[in-house]
C-alpha cells in the first residue's frame, strides 16, 4: 500500500514537472535581446569575494584587465584568507584593482556577509566620486570567474530600463572538456538558463546566481545596508527580494562568465547539497512573495521554492520503481508464465527520458562543435547525471534537522 502510495504521488510530482518544463521551454523560445548599440554612461564594479583563492584569482583578475571596457573598477573582498590572496591582488593594477581586507573575527561568515562589508567599504571608499548610484552597476562574479568580453556591453542594454534591477547572464565551465563529470556541470547550467531562466523573463521571476550577476547600485542600497542575506544562498534571497522591492530582473543570454567545474564527486555532491539546504533556507520568503510579488512571478517563485519538497518526492520513484519490479517478477513466477510484453519499455523509456531530446537541443545550440549524436548520448547521460541532486538532497535535510548551518567552500584547483 506505501509503495503504491509512493508511486503515484512521485509520478503525480514527475508529471507536474514536466508539463512545467514543457511551458518553460516553449517560452524560452521567444526570447528577445533588448535593442540598443551598447553605448553606456554606467559605471561598473566587480566585486570578487575571496577566500583563499591563490589558485585562481590571478588569472581572473588579469582577464578583468584585459576587457575592453576601460572605466571600471575590481574590489577583491579577501575574507582573512591565509594564504597568498592578499597579495596576488597587491599585485594587480593598483588604479583598478582595490583590495579590502577583512579580520577575524568578523570574517569568514559566509559570503553575504562579505558582499555586504564589500558594498559598505566601496560606498564608503569615495572611488565612485559623485556617480548617481542609478548608474552604478555591481557585478559579482566568483574567483575563478572568467567575464566573456563582450558580457559588459550585452548586460548594459537592459539597464537602459530604469526599473531594470539586476541582470544575470549565462554560466559556463571552461574545464568543461576535463571529463566527463565537468561536461555535466556545464550542460546542467546551460540547460537551466536557456531555457528556465529565458523562460522566466516573460513571467517576471529570473533569478540570480552567485558568478554574473550585474546589480543596480540603487537597487542594492533600497534593500537597506545589508542587502545579501546570511543565508547559504544568499543570490536566491536577493533576486527575490529585488522583484519583491519592485525591480525587474532580468537574463541576458547573449553573454557568459565562465568558472571551474568540480571534478570529483563527493565535493560536487557536497556542494549542491550546500545549495539545496540553502533552498530550504529561502522557502521562509513565501509570505514575502505571495504578499508583496504579483500574479504569475509569485507563482513561478513559489514554485520554485517548492522545488526541494518536490524533488525528494520524485527521488522515491526509483524506490518504487524497483519494488514494483520485484513484485511484478515475483507474481508471474508464482503465475508460471510472463506478463510482460516488450512494448511497455516505450513509455517506460519515454517517461525517464523524453527531456533529453529538449536538453541536447538547446545544449546543440550552445555548443556547436558537438555532433547531434554525441549530443543525444551526453543528454541521456545528463538525465542520470540528476540523480546525484538526490543525494545532495537527502544529505542537505540531514544537516537542517541536525541544526547544522555552516559549509566550507568548494576548493579549487
Amino acid at each position: 500500500m506505501v509503495t503504491t502510495v509512493l508511486l503515484w504521488l512521485s509520478t503525480a510530482v514527475i508529471a507536474t514537472t514536466i508539463a512545467y518544463n514543457t511551458g518553460m521551454f516553449a517560452l524560452s523560445r521567444f526570447a528577445a535581446e533588448p535593442a540598443g548599440d551598447g553605448e553606456r554612461e554606467r559605471f561598473y564594479v566587480f566585486m570578487l569575494a575571496c577566500l583563499n583563492e591563490d589558485r585562481v584569482l590571478a588569472e581572473s583578475l588579469h582577464r578583468l584587465m584585459a576587457l575592453p571596457q576601460q572605466d571600471l573598477l575590481a574590489l577583491v573582498v579577501d575574507d582573512a584568507s591565509d594564504d597568498r590572496t592578499a597579495e596576488i591582488a597587491r599585485s594587480a593594477d593598483p588604479h583598478r584593482v582595490l583590495l579590502h581586507q577583512r579580520r577575524l573575527p568578523e570574517a569568514r561568515r559566509g559570503k553575504g556577509a562579505a558582499l555586504n562589508d564589500g558594498l559598505r567599504h566601496l560606498v564608503d571608499s569615495g572611488v565612485l566620486g559623485d556617480r548617481n548610484p542609478d548608474d552604478v552597476i555591481v557585478c559579482i562574479l566568483d574567483a575563478d570567474g572568467r567575464l566573456e568580453p563582450q558580457a559588459i556591453d550585452r548586460a548594459d542594454r537592459y539597464f537602459a530600463d530604469p526599473g531594470t534591477g539586476a541582470v544575470q547572464i549565462g554560466v559556463r565551465m571552461y574545464n568543461r572538456q576535463d571529463c566527463l563529470l565537468a561536461r555535466m556541470q556545464d550542460m546542467e547550467f546551460v540547460v537551466y538558463t536557456d531555457i528556465f531562466q529565458t523562460g522566466r523573463r516573460h513571467l517576471g521571476s529570473v533569478g540570480l546566481g552567485g558568478n554574473g550577476q550585474f546589480m543596480r547600485l540603487s537597487a542594492l542600497q533600497s534593500l537597506g545596508a545589508e542587502p545579501w542575506s546570511h543565508q547559504l544562498t544568499e543570490d536566491l534571497d536577493l533576486g527575490i527580494r529585488l522583484i519583491a522591492a519592485g525591480w525587474e530582473n532580468q537574463f541576458c543570454s547573449g553573454a557568459a562568465v565562465h568558472q571551474q567545474a568540480v571534478l570529483k564527486v563527493r565535493p560536487l555532491v557536497r556542494q549542491r547539497s550546500r545549495w539545496f539546504q540553502g533552498h530550504i533556507q529561502a522557502s521562509r520568503l513565501v509570505p514575502l512573495v505571495l504578499r508583496e510579488i504579483p500574479g504569475r512571478a509569485a507563482v513561478d517563485l513559489v514554485y520554485h521554492l517548492s522545488s526541494p519538497a518536490l524533488l525528494l518526492l520524485t527521488s522515491f520513484l526509483p524506490l518504487a520503481f524497483v519494488a514494483g519490479a520485484i513484485g511484478f517478477v515475483s507474481d508471474s513466477v508464482v503465475a508460471g508464465h510472463s506478463t510482460f510484453a516488450p512494448i511497455w519499455l516505450v513509455p517506460l523509456y519515454l517517461l525517464a527520458f523524453a527531456p533529453a531530446y529538449a536538453y541536447a537541443y538547446v545544449y546543440r545550440r550552445r555548443e556547436s562543435g558537438l555532433g547531434l549524436l554525441r549530443c543525444l548520448l551526453l543528454a541521456h547521460l545528463f538525465v542520470a547525471y540528476g540523480y546525484l541532486w538526490f543525494a545532495a538532497g537527502w544529505w542537505a535535510i540531514g544537516r537542517t534537522v541536525s541544526g547544522r548551518t555552516s559549509w566550507l567552500k568548494t576548493a579549487r584547483t
